[in-house]
């Protein structure tokens, strides 16, 4: 996999954030908030490590 597919896949995941914000201030989502809130934590991390593997210099 090159790094132009890495970069647009990363796009597409970033883009589902917002999503998760959404779903997560829903009144009615139980128990599944946890779950929301794990994932959003699992995103903003892979979202970091990305950033720090491949640099902003290299995002471009």
């Amino acid at each position: 996999m090159d790094l132009q597919t890495i970069k647009e896949r990363i796009a597409v995941v970033q883009s589902k954030r917002e999503y998760l914000l959404d779903l997560l201030e829903q009144p009615n989502l139980g128990i599944l908030k946890v779950d929301v809130n794990q994932a959003l934590e699992e995103l903003d991390e892979l979202i970091d490590e990305f950033k720090r593997t491949i640099p902003e210099t290299e995002n471009n």
